[in-house]
């Protein structure tokens, strides 16, 4: 009896010890990705943040560059939109500005330099006139635009007004021009600026 007891005593020790050792194979698993850490996309433009998710490389001139997270914020054809209408307004504001400062005049305007006619148009009133085409312009195309691209989802995209009477767009490769150049431009447009007030000179303001 008492060797019977004691093979019985060894048999279920033995069973105990092989239950607490068995780890099987969806356990093991479990804990493996339980333990591991999940790597997340970095951004191209800053290697060492994370990529916003918003910026998935399928606009023109998406670079992955948004350090303080505003396409988590803005709707990103919202901000499209913003973006592109500043950059070519730039655009036109460098041209112009640096060809008034190289003697371009147009009839009744104020014979100034650059930095000087924003001035001089507020004391002959030009710029009251120009305020009523600009806020027509803003009211009838760029609202319903923004609220167009907000609630319709087969819109066009953001700065898209199918006005392109020299057929240059359309392509891929010019909309990421049109957005470079137009980036460069918001930048351009602040230092010209800048530089002219320093310097109270014309172009090249050095």
């Amino acid at each position: 009896l008492s060797a019977k007891l004691s093979l019985t005593h060894a048999s279920m020790l033995s069973l105990s010890a092989a239950a607490l050792s068995f780890t099987g194979p969806a356990l093991s698993g479990v804990a493996q990705r339980a333990g591991s850490p999940v790597m997340m996309a970095k951004s191209k433009a800053i290697p060492f943040l994370e990529a916003p998710a918003a910026l998935d490389g399928t606009m023109a001139g998406d670079k992955g560059f948004d350090p303080m997270r505003l396409s988590e914020v803005v709707p990103i054809q919202w901000a499209r939109e913003a973006e592109l209408k500043h950059a070519r307004v730039c655009m036109l504001a460098v041209l112009g500005y640096v060809a008034v400062d190289f003697g371009f005049t147009v009839p009744y305007a104020p014979q100034v330099s650059s930095l000087a006619a924003h001035d001089a148009a507020v004391d002959k009133g030009a710029f009251l006139f120009m305020l009523f085409p600009i806020a027509a312009v803003e009211i009838l195309a760029g609202i319903p635009k923004c609220f167009q691209i907000m609630n319709d989802p087969d819109a066009a995209p953001g700065g898209d007004y199918k006005f392109d009477p020299l057929k240059l767009g359309g392509s891929a490769d010019m909309a990421e021009k049109e957005m470079s150049n137009g980036r460069l431009a918001m930048m351009a447009f602040s230092g010209v600026v800048t530089q002219a007030a320093i310097t109270e000179g014309g172009f090249p303001y050095f």
